[in-house]
């Protein structure tokens, strides 16, 4: 009983840990292709170097939109 718990446990977690790999490469791919594609004039990784607060702040939330929606996709 005790082992096939601990399998479940041990399975739910490479689960779970591919979940958020999987997210986290498709937010880098998406914050990628919003630099090259949509905001050709603004350099986000440059900006990023020099402090651009909001620049920060902007990539952040492309990645949370993309990790929230990954993950809701994965769920359903």
């Amino acid at each position: 009983m005790e082992s096939e718990f601990f399998i479940a446990t041990l399975f739910n977690l490479a689960i779970n840990l591919l979940y958020t790999l999987l997210s986290l490469l498709v937010g880098v791919i998406a914050l990628k292709f919003v630099d090259k594609q949509l905001l050709k004039n603004v350099d986000i990784e440059r900006q990023l170097q020099s402090g651009n607060i909001a620049v920060a702040i902007f990539a952040s939330t492309i990645l949370l939109f993309v990790a929230i929606i990954v993950s809701f996709g994965l769920k359903g």
